[in-house]
């Protein structure tokens, strides 16, 4: 296998998407737009949407156009019983166990959040390391920089040998733009947005081993 790292996305990747989870994060966000900074909630969707397009996530977008305290909004979005959404994957957990690669999260949410995730799922010693939105900041994915950064992080100089599998078309286009085998988890990969996609956990080495 020429790869040597994998960059492993977290929320809706690690864990399937209708566990709920993400969804009411998106809530919360909605939540801490309103009753913490004030928002009109008519304009709430659209500059979610509006800043999830132009900068990546909310996050980025509320820090460009408004005052906000990043460490409040981070716990505040996160601040939810994990153990009502997610439940340990013994088949995820064997897979990712048996990669013969460094392997690491990337993800735009926080540390905290990601360790919380990782420990509900009985994958945290799975992972060396966790690339967070505050460790790539100014920037997140997809934005070029990140990937950089990632890669920096990881000891690696040579993107060909790394992986990142996303759940987001955007981001595992940007990951193959940087050079990665980008991988998109649980849907069809169309219009050179991702070099193969995964539906499946027990596909990865078969894709992995193929493409090297």
């Amino acid at each position: 296998m020429r790869f040597t790292t994998i960059f492993f996305d977290l929320d809706d990747t690690l864990y399937p998407s209708n566990a709920g989870l993400w969804s009411v994060i998106k809530n919360r966000m909605s939540d801490y737009m309103r009753e913490r900074m004030g928002i009109p909630e008519n304009d709430i969707a659209r500059l979610r949407e509006k800043y999830f397009m132009q900068y990546g996530t909310t996050l980025r977008g509320l820090q460009a156009n408004h005052e906000i305290n990043v460490e409040d909004y981070l716990a505040y979005v996160h601040d939810l019983p994990l153990g009502d959404y997610l439940t340990p994957d013994p088949v995820l957990r064997s897979i990712i166990a048996s990669l013969p690669t460094r392997n690491l999260i990337f993800t735009n949410a926080d540390i905290p959040h990601a360790e919380r995730v990782l420990v509900a799922l009985n994958l945290r010693d799975l992972f060396s390391t966790i690339v967070d939105v505050t460790t790539v900041a100014p920037y997140c994915k997809p934005m070029p920089e990140s990937f950089a950064i990632a890669m920096k992080l990881a000891g690696e100089t040579d993107p060909a040998r790394c992986v990142m599998i996303d759940d987001i078309s955007r981001t595992t286009r940007a990951a193959k733009q940087a050079g990665m085998f980008s991988i998109l988890f649980g849907e069809t990969a169309t219009n050179g947005d991702a070099d193969a996609s995964l539906s499946d956990w027990n596909e990865l080495t078969n894709i992995l081993e193929s493409s090297s």
